[in-house]
Parts: structure tokens; sequence; C-alpha cells
């Protein structure tokens, strides 16, 4: 297959565009003046049909693809629907990535996840970790899903000479970011939490019930530390709210496990330009071949277009639960539930890869959560 760079001109379809990481990638793209993108919403096209997907990309012919479409979540949600989980991306994968084939796409860009190395990984964390350990099970149906997402690129492109690539970022934050405490990921989880509390401190039981019907349901155990909040700073909340006692250990945002894993968090817009960039090198990507590839004790083939995303530095749950409490303005207690999950202990990439190539990020996490809480209120 002849290799080509996107140009501004191409026809592009982002799979995913109404989620965290394909809005901003829309946002992007846009600005940076490309004029010819194509999005579908569910209703339009169900990216688990074979037939469906099949049809819209033979019909509309994109030249380049962005395959950001997913069921995502955070530990509980994987711990909850480990079929959705692993079943659903599954069929999404296959499906776009088949038919863009058949289709002649001439790039894709796939978007996998941190967790698909070993929970135990040496850090920081290199592409040839891949397959190396045991994954960190509260996460391991989406892990193994994303996995055979990575290694379906790269049979397409040693069968058929294609140019798929494989991203995987670390822990994002954004715009368009989930906030149901159900199935957030850490950050949003956060920024709800504290918002939620700094409500009921002010006893303002109509901003909670809002924040209810815009982001999901509050779980009894969380809307009982809302209504201690509320009790020590003299007010009442009605209703499954009410509170007949104050117990200091309930008048508290309580945060699962104990705080002390390492993250690195990466703001979406990020991600954007490190996705774009690649895309718009992609013939410089498949040109190069890494020498320890020529070895004998060469990693999986898998890692020649694999891609990590991120910063290159990491903070522990503990201390992003602090920053993000100073920007929402929550002054109560946090309390920590140690017989809770923690997870992988510490995920942090090592990005050289992508270093080497000239891309960095440019959004500090500062100012990256005082931007997601701005967007979290807007949507209240």
């Amino acid at each position: 297959m002849t290799r080509q760079t996107m140009q501004k001109s191409s026809r592009i379809y982002i799979a995913g565009h109404k989620g965290l990481v394909g809005s901003a990638l829309v946002r992007l793209l846009e600005a940076e003046g490309y004029k010819d993108l194509l999005t579908r919403g569910h209703a339009e096209l169900d990216l688990e049909s074979r037939h469906e997907v099949r049809q819209f990309l033979s019909r509309e012919q994109p030249e380049y693809v962005f395959l950001a479409a997913a069921k995502v979540g955070g530990i509980h949600a994987n711990n909850t629907y480990p079929v959705d989980f692993l079943l659903r991306n599954l069929k999404i994968q296959s499906n776009i990535l088949e038919e863009s084939h058949r289709s002649h796409v001439k790039g894709l860009l796939f978007l996998g996840s941190s967790c698909i190395y070993p929970k135990l990984a040496p850090q920081p964390i290199k592409e040839e970790y891949l397959l190396t350990g045991v994954l960190e099970p509260t996460n391991e149906p989406y892990a193994i899903a994303k996995i055979a997402g990575i290694e379906l690129c790269e049979a397409f492109n040693r069968q058929y000479g294609t140019s798929y690539l494989s991203v995987m970022p670390t822990n994002l934050y954004g715009p368009n970011d989930s906030y149901d405490l159900e199935g957030s990921h850490v950050l949003p989880a956060l920024i709800r939490k504290f918002h939620l509390g700094k409500l009921a401190a002010r006893g303002d039981f109509d901003a909670i019930l809002r924040d209810e019907t815009t982001h999901g349901a509050i779980p009894d155990d969380f809307a009982a530390g809302l209504a201690g909040i509320a009790k020590v700073n003299g007010h009442e909340l009605p209703g499954r709210f009410k509170s007949s006692t104050a117990l200091s250990s309930s008048a508290s945002v309580r945060l699962w496990g104990t705080g002390a894993p390492r993250r690195e968090l990466l703001h979406s817009d990020d991600l954007a330009s490190a996705c774009i960039f690649l895309m718009e090198r992609i013939d410089q990507v498949f040109e190069r071949v890494p020498a320890a590839l020529t070895d004998t004790n060469a990693p999986s083939l898998a890692t020649r277009h694999l891609f990590n995303i991120g910063c290159g530095e990491d903070v522990t749950i503990r201390e992003l639960a602090e920053m993000t409490a100073r920007t929402v303005g929550f002054a109560g207690p946090i309390a920590w539930d140690p017989s809770k999950p923690d997870g992988t202990p510490r995920k942090l990439l090592d990005v050289a890869r992508l270093s080497k190539m000239g891309w960095t990020p440019k959004i500090s996490l500062a100012e990256g959560i005082r931007t997601a809480y701005e967007d979290y209120l807007s949507r209240a």
C-alpha cells in the first residue's frame, strides 16, 4: 500500500466524536484547518453492527480514521460490567479495523489505554513492556480488549501493508468528560465529589438535585457523607439526604482506597495534539523500524507502531485530591476508604519515543484541573 501523510484536504472520520477524546480531536482538527470531517452519533451509526459500519465506510470513503469510540469507565464500572467492557470494545474495534481495510483507508489511529501494561511493570513504562506480565484485575476486561485492538492493527500492517497506528494515552481528563460517579475516571470523580461537598456545606439542596439530574445518581453512601457535611455546617438536607446524626466520620468527602497510588494525567486537548502530530507524520512512523527489532531478544512486533502519550510526571491520588479540592473550593475533611481497591500502584509512561519525534504536552495539571472544573460548571 502506498503511504500518504494526512493533509488539510483529507477526508477524516472521527469515531466517537462526542466523547472526551473524540470531541478534542474534532476541536483541534477544525482549529488547524481540516475541513472534511466525518462524524456520526450512535443513533445514526451503531459501531457494534458490522453491516452498518461497512455501509458507512463504503459510502463515505474516508481517507483517515481516528478510532476513539469505546466503552470506558473507572474501577467500579469495570468490576460491575466486565462483559460490556470486553465484548462491546471487541466488536467496535474489529468492525472499524476490518471495514477500514475493505474501504482502502490510507491511515488509521487506534486509541488504547495505559491499562494494557502489566500491573507491576517497571517504571516508567516502555512500549515494549506490553504482554510481559499480569494485568491489573480491576480493569482487565477493558485492557484485554485494547490489547486485542493493538495486535489486530499490527496484524493488518504485517499481512496487508496497512498504516494503522496505536497510541496508549495515560489517564485523561478534559471537556466532555463523564462525571457519573458509577463509571467516571479519577479526576472527574474528584471534581464532582468535592463540588457536591461544597454545595452540602452551603446547604444548597436545590443545586445538589440539579447536579444529580445533569451528571447522574449520587450513591447512597456518598449522600450520607453529604448529609453529615451539611449538618456540621448548620444545615439539614431533606429526603434521602436527611441525617439524624452527624458523626464526624461521615461528615466528609469519602474517597476510594488509600490515596497512595501514583497517576500521570494528561489533558484531552494535549492527547488530540499528539494524535494529529502522528497522523501528519505517518510516513515517517512507518519508515522507522527500531533497531531493537533486529535483535533476537526484541520485543513483540506489535510495539513497532505503538506510542505512549503522556506528560512524563505523576502525582499520588492523595496529592491529586488535595489539588482538586483547592481548585473547587472545598475546605472540609477528606476520608479515605482502604476497604476499596487502589488499582495499579503506579502508572507512569515512558514517553521518550514520541518526545524524540518533537512532540511535548502544553497544558499543566494545575491549569487543566481549573479548566476541567469550569467545563463541569458550564454543564450544570
